[in-house]
C-alpha cells in the first residue's frame, strides 16, 4: 500500500478518505482484471454515496473500508503475479476474500443485504456475452 507523504495523522478528514480510496483502487490493480473491474466500481459507487454523509456513519465507514484494504493488501501479496494479468474469476490461483460471518449480517439492514446479494449475483453470475448490464 502506498504511504501518505506526510502521515495520516497530519492528514484532514478529506485527505483521508482520499488516500484510503486511491489506496483500495490501486490494491485492485493485483487483482484479475475482471474482479479489479467489479471491485472499483463497487469502491466508487460506496465511496461517492458517503460523500456527504453524517459524522456517525463516515467513522465505521473509514474503518471497515480500512479493514478491508488490509485483508486485501494481505491476500494479494501472496497472489503469484500471473494471476493479475491473465486468470479469471472461474480459475484463480490464489484466495481473494474471506467468508463474511453470520453475526456481521444480523446487523445488516434491507439495503444492505440486498447490496450484498446483487454484489454476490455479479461475481457468481456474470452476465452471458452479448447481454449488456444494465445496473
Amino acid at each position: 500500500m502506498m504511504c501518505p507523504p506526510s502521515g495520516l495523522a497530519n492528514m484532514n478528514h478529506g485527505q483521508r478518505v482520499r488516500f484510503l480510496y486511491k489506496a483500495i483502487l490501486q490494491l485492485h490493480r493485483a487483482l484479475p482484471p475482471d474482479l479489479c473491474e467489479l471491485g472499483n466500481k463497487f469502491v466508487r459507487e460506496e465511496f461517492r454515496k458517503h460523500i456527504k454523509s453524517a459524522p456517525e456513519f463516515t467513522g465505521p465507514f473509514m474503518v471497515e473500508w480500512s479493514r478491508y484494504a488490509v485483508e486485501l493488501s494481505k491476500q494479494v501479496r501472496n497472489l503469484p503475479r500471473a494471476l493479475s494479468t491473465n486468470q479469471s474469476v472461474d480459475k484463480p490461483a490464489g484466495i481473494i476474500g474471506a467468508d463474511l460471518e453470520e453475526s456481521k449480517m444480523n446487523h445488516f439492514s434491507e439495503a444492505q443485504l440486498q447490496q450484498l446479494l446483487a454484489l454476490a449475483k455479479a461475481i457468481h453470475c456474470p452476465p452471458s456475452e452479448g447481454q449488456s448490464d444494465t445496473s
